[in-house]
């Protein structure tokens, strides 16, 4: 069985990049005869917009998506993160971690993939007293490879490009790259289509995967949607929500972003002979390894 997801993180309404990733994803596991999960990445709380899962819920219903089952949320998840950790804690795979970001900027001078590379100071040494504590995972000096549909071969060494990487912040919250990993095992999630943003990050998560005795995944990072100064469309760079009355309209552009060469007359057609036609139509192999696409 084919299980994929879309894991909208509610910071604001969808736009249309947002758009191009949740079609890419409906249509891989539509196609495949599979299921199409929705989560809400709303663990990050502070960076949470009041009223923002329920209009995604909105915009994804006008626009005719389906999804299988109810939504999950991952505030709601919390309990199935803290036993991952504890699992990793027990094998003595990760450390606690009271440095601050500028005294690992000015301790470092490696920078990784992300960002600079901690040094492992809190591995080596005491950490600070009575100071809230980041917990870290440490990466060894070893090479993470997959395939991706899209990307092709992706390779990262972990200890050298990436770093220990933390799984849960000082402020209690559990990081991103746990918590993805996690979700993604307890929902049986079989093939993971988004953003290239991401590529980067799956190194990371097969890591985690291969220590949580999770099966591995497949994957594919379809192009990020840019503006016209090369940004990636994101809240961050004000992009412009979803203009539901043009419903339509969007998703043959959304098409044309993935290279499907969607008729014309999709744009007055019904959103019901839009999906049919994807049905038929959609082929994952069409979209380019990396094209570069402006709005």
């Amino acid at each position: 069985m084919y299980i994929g997801r879309f894991a909208p993180s509610p910071t604001g309404p969808l736009h249309f990049g947002s758009l191009v990733t949740a079609v890419a994803s409906y249509c891989e596991a539509k196609t495949h005869n599979g299921k199409w999960l929705l989560r809400m990445e709303d663990l990050d709380k502070p960076r949470e917009v009041k009223g923002a899962a329920d209009t995604i819920l909105r915009q994804l219903d006008t626009f005719g998506f389906e999804w299988d089952g109810s939504v999950a949320y991952q505030s709601q998840r919390s309990h199935l993160y803290a036993d991952a950790l504890e699992l990793l804690s027990q094998r003595q795979l990760i450390y606690p971690c009271t440095c601050t970001r500028k005294e690992i900027a000015d301790s470092s001078s490696t920078v990784g993939v992300d960002s600079v590379i901690y040094p492992k100071t809190c591995l080596q040494r005491p950490i600070k007293p009575n100071t809230p504590a980041a917990w870290r995972i440490k990466t060894p000096n070893i090479r993470i490879s997959f395939i991706d549909a899209i990307q092709g071969e992706v390779s990262q060494n972990l200890s050298t490009d990436i770093g220990d990487f933390i799984l849960k912040r000082a402020d209690g919250l559990f990081a991103y790259q746990l918590a993805v990993v996690v979700d993604d095992a307890t929902q049986g999630i079989t093939h993971i289509v988004r953003g290239a943003d991401l590529l980067d990050s799956t190194p990371r998560q097969i890591y985690l995967q291969q220590l949580l005795n999770y099966p591995l995944l497949n994957y594919a990072h379809i192009p990020l949607v840019r503006n016209l100064a090369g940004e990636k469309l994101s809240k961050q760079t004000l992009a412009e929500p979803l203009d539901l009355s043009r419903a339509a309209h969007n998703l043959y552009e959304a098409f044309k972003f993935l290279e499907q060469s969607p008729p014309k007359s999709m744009q007055n057609q019904s959103l019901k002979d839009i999906w049919l036609w994807a049905n038929t139509n959609w082929r994952l192999a069409n979209i380019s390894q990396k094209p570069r696409h402006l709005l």
